[in-house]
């Protein structure tokens, strides 16, 4: 009979598999997927930042909370969700006024033509991915920004692998739509 090791439960601490974190090695280890995660919802690269630094602080506040019953990496990438689900939600993102897009696309110089138009692929992309309802967004975001597998994305969202089989599916019917509306000069409006 295996018995179960309990994590760690010294305070900023987490152990998965008998190794131990402290914040700095889980920055270290985690961070450029906690940063991707979040610039993936957000879309802007400051916020992301700051996002990143509250999901380390929450992480750390909360090691001591952490059960092993997911891995170390799902958990961390579960706080960002929540935290960028949470600032879009806010108040404060209502009401900041960003970059016009003008501003945000300087275009390079003149000889740098393929460049502008990846750029152009990679908006038409995002600007068609937020159109997309969040419960689609953020499975199209985890299987295909992330790269993430069906069963690491149903873990990471709490949905089962059926729901979110049937969320992609109806993402990629959706997006592929608003892709060819716009395509055709039309606006899509479901």
């Amino acid at each position: 009979m295996t018995k179960k090791t309990e994590p760690d439960r010294t305070p900023g601490h987490i152990t998965e598999n008998g190794k131990t974190y402290d914040l700095e090695a889980l920055m270290r280890t985690y961070g450029n997927d906690v940063l991707r995660m979040a610039y993936c919802y957000v879309k802007d690269y400051d916020t992301a930042e700051d996002i990143f630094q509250e999901v380390f602080i929450k992480a750390n506040e909360k090691a001591a909370g952490f059960r092993g019953e997911s891995t170390v990496k799902t958990w961390l990438l579960r706080i960002t969700v929540n935290a960028c689900k949470d600032y879009l939600k806010s108040a404060y993102r209502r009401r900041v006024t960003m970059l016009s897009e003008e501003d945000e696309a300087r275009l390079p110089a003149a000889d740098q033509i393929e460049e502008i138009e990846k750029r152009e692929d990679q908006k038409r992309v995002r600007e068609a991915l937020w159109k997309l309802p969040g419960k689609y967004r953020e499975v199209l975001v985890c299987l295909y920004f992330e790269e993430r597998s069906v069963a690491e994305t149903a873990k990471l969202l709490k949905l089962s692998e059926g729901t979110v089989k049937s969320r992609l599916s109806r993402a990629r019917e959706r997006f592929r739509a608003i892709l060819e509306s716009e395509q055709k000069g039309g606006a899509y409006g479901g």
